[in-house]
């Protein structure tokens, strides 16, 4: 990871991206390291915030792979609810996008989104403020931190 804070924002990139993928990842440390180093806060905002949200949008098309018919044959739902679930997905649903950004589970939101065929404009739109809301937060947290010392 700090060889990725040597490449400046486009290493952030990568770091953010890795990290909304599958893949286990963290941006925290890299984004800390180029903040420290005195790079501009909002160009990392903007280098995480991209890279995790295609990161993340990776995962909606790695879950739009799949098949909607292995719900109702290896899980044996009937194709009423699943009718029913992408209904309430396409409408309200694909908000929850937003919380693509949390550790652990967001992986998995995307990823059933992109299962469940959820409209992407709103996965888009809902992700990208989730993601960008994040580092804003996180450089929050860190300034923070740096005025204690």
């Amino acid at each position: 990871m700090a060889e990725l804070a040597d490449w400046g924002y486009i290493g952030l990139f990568i770091a953010a991206f890795l990290a909304a993928t599958i893949l286990p990842f963290s941006s925290e440390v890299v984004f800390s390291a180029l903040i420290l180093a005195g790079m501009d806060m909002w160009g990392c905002i903007f280098a995480a915030t991209l890279g995790n949200w295609l990161g993340g949008l990776s995962c909606y098309w790695l879950g739009h792979l799949g098949k909607i018919e292995w719900i109702e044959k290896y899980l044996k739902v009937p194709k009423a609810k699943i009718d029913k679930f992408q209904d309430w997905l396409q409408k309200k649903g694909a908000w929850t996008a937003f919380f693509a950004f949390l550790p652990g589970i967001g992986d998995i939101i995307a990823i059933a989104l992109g299962f469940m065929r959820s409209n992407i404009w709103i996965v888009a739109i809902s992700m990208l403020l989730g993601k960008f809301i994040r580092y804003v937060l996180f450089i929050e947290g860190v300034n923070q931190v740096i005025s204690w010392f």
